[in-house]
């Protein structure tokens, strides 16, 4: 189960209700949570003003995320 339905769930709201509160469309929240889409930064953003203790970290961020990355390298500015 994803970290956005757990959270969904943990407050008892309907995926209606939380785009609501959130401020965008019902069809958009639910591409979020069932991970059809990643969530924009606008998205993010509207989810932290309305639940401001959230760990929006923890919610939409995983280590999976940069399971990749080789945090012992050092960029050498001729990247890109």
């Amino acid at each position: 189960m994803n970290k956005l339905l757990e959270f969904r769930n943990k407050l008892n709201k309907s995926t209606l209700e939380m785009a609501s509160i959130i401020g965008v469309s019902k069809s958009y929240y639910e591409k979020i949570e069932y991970e059809d889409r990643n969530p924009s930064y606008n998205f993010i953003t509207k989810f932290k003003r309305a639940f401001p203790n959230a760990d929006v970290n923890a919610i939409f961020f995983t280590n999976e995320s940069h399971a990749g990355c080789d945090n012992n390298q050092t960029p050498t500015g001729t990247e890109g």
